[in-house]
């Protein structure tokens, strides 16, 4: 290998790297024995804030109710590795979870079908992208703000490799026929509910795709994408899957119209039956599960594949089946609705406050903005001297209501004792009850 790129050593080889990156000083703890290192992981954990004490952080993770049944059902040996299989006819039960958990997206978002799963909703919108530039034969895509940063982010680099522009506009009627799809998000990042059915409308009046990054927990109580007119939807499975975890593992929705089906990336787990029963069998041909599609470019030509994507996260994916048919529609509704009460209860004693004031951007599910009496930045820090996680501060947003505000989210999970906690610290901050 060095002859032919040309150099004498593997010195010269890494010559370009300074020698401080080569050979860096390496300063290792000294080991430790199992009990210390137990005890030393318990202290690192002891420092976690955010199970305990008063929080009110979202922007894309939450805190949901999880039913008990779901870690005991997931956590079971026999789903500890749990893969989309390489060898579908012995992975009957694998598959056939998979396929529930498709049947269990196809319902929430009003979409034909739906693929095993993947990554996070970040990477399903971007492939969502691909898939409308594949469709419509066009290199631009429209993301509508206010948009998850993290969302937009992950579709720029997805579309920076397959030369693709992307627009970030603030409204439908930038909309235009160089656009393969507008990308919606339902709630959007300032928490506010859209009404998709006039996008889908503007979107189709031009010939692109409607992309709605949905909430499937807002679903419980939202109208579905799909009866508004999206084409596409994408959404994040994993606050439904267990507690926020730095931001993984997840599992990302991923629905679409019956039309787009040989489009879609990743795996799709279909159903069948046996041509005929098996021998002195009484209840005729059994029902079996296949990999029906598998798109991805280890398994057809690279040419013909939608996607490289290599997995599905089918872990989280069970984790999420389960906890949504716990639930149920009835469950669901409930457990939405309780969400969106609490929220709503803590922004009017939020409202209450002297020199508070919650910007009006329409309706709003579960994340809301509060403008203090002093600069975001320094309210975030105020609360957190007093032990509470604020909102996030988007008050360098362009979005004038988000002007030095901070993004405070409450779930149904929230504690009253925390947002009572949560009062008294901006009364006594703001100097006035």
């Amino acid at each position: 290998m060095l002859a032919r790129v040309g150099v004498d050593s593997v010195e010269d080889l890494f010559a370009d790297l300074p020698d401080d990156l080569r050979n860096p000083a390496i300063d290792l703890l000294p080991s430790l024995t199992e009990p210390e290192l137990v005890t030393l992981l318990g202290r690192l954990a002891d420092q976690n804030r955010a199970p305990t004490e008063p929080n009110f952080l979202g922007a894309g993770a939450y805190r949901r109710y999880i039913p008990s049944i779901t870690d005991r059902l997931v956590f079971r040996s026999e789903y500890a590795t749990s893969y989309t299989p390489y060898q579908p006819e012995i992975s009957q039960g694998t598959l056939q979870s998979t396929f529930e958990y498709q049947s269990v997206v196809c319902e929430l978002t009003g979409m034909d079908v739906s693929n095993a799963g993947l990554y996070d909703v970040a990477t399903s919108t971007a492939e969502a992208c691909l898939l409308a530039t594949r469709v419509t034969k066009r290199k631009t895509v429209a993301l509508l703000e206010p948009i998850h940063p993290g969302t937009a982010g992950v579709v720029g680099t997805y579309a920076h490799g397959a030369g693709i522009e992307v627009d970030l506009v603030a409204g439908v009627d930038e909309i235009g026929e160089e656009h393969a799809c507008l990308v919606a998000q339902q709630p959007d990042f300032l928490g506010t509910i859209v009404d998709l059915e006039p996008m889908a409308q503007a979107a189709h009046r031009v010939g692109a795709l409607l992309v709605a990054v949905a909430d499937p927990f807002a679903l419980g109580m939202l109208r579905s994408p799909g009866e508004a007119g999206a084409d596409i939807v994408t959404g994040e499975g994993r606050d439904l899957a267990g507690t926020p975890a730095f931001g993984g593992p997840s599992v990302g929705l991923f629905a679409a119209r019956k039309k787009y089906l040989r489009q879609m990336p990743g795996r799709i787990v279909g159903q069948t039956k046996e041509l005929s029963a098996p021998p002195h069998s009484e209840s005729g041909p059994r029902t079996g599960y296949v990999l029906t599609l598998q798109a991805r470019e280890q398994f057809i030509r690279r040419e013909r594949a939608t996607s490289n994507v290599s997995t599905a996260q089918s872990l989280i994916a069970l984790a999420f089946t389960i906890t949504m048919q716990t639930l149920g529609p009835v469950g669901l509704r409930e457990s939405a609705e309780l969400c969106y009460q609490k929220a709503h209860h803590a922004a009017s004693r939020i409202q209450a406050l002297s020199g508070y004031e919650i910007p009006e951007r329409g309706p709003w599910f579960q994340e809301f903005l509060v403008r203090g009496p002093i600069p975001a930045p320094e309210l975030a820090a105020r609360l957190s001297e007093r032990g509470i996680v604020a909102g996030l501060d988007v008050s360098e947003r362009a979005e004038p209501e988000a002007r030095d505000a901070l993004l405070f989210a409450v779930t149904e999970t929230t504690p009253e004792a925390h947002v009572d906690v949560l009062i008294d610290a901006l009364a006594e901050i703001g100097g006035s009850r």
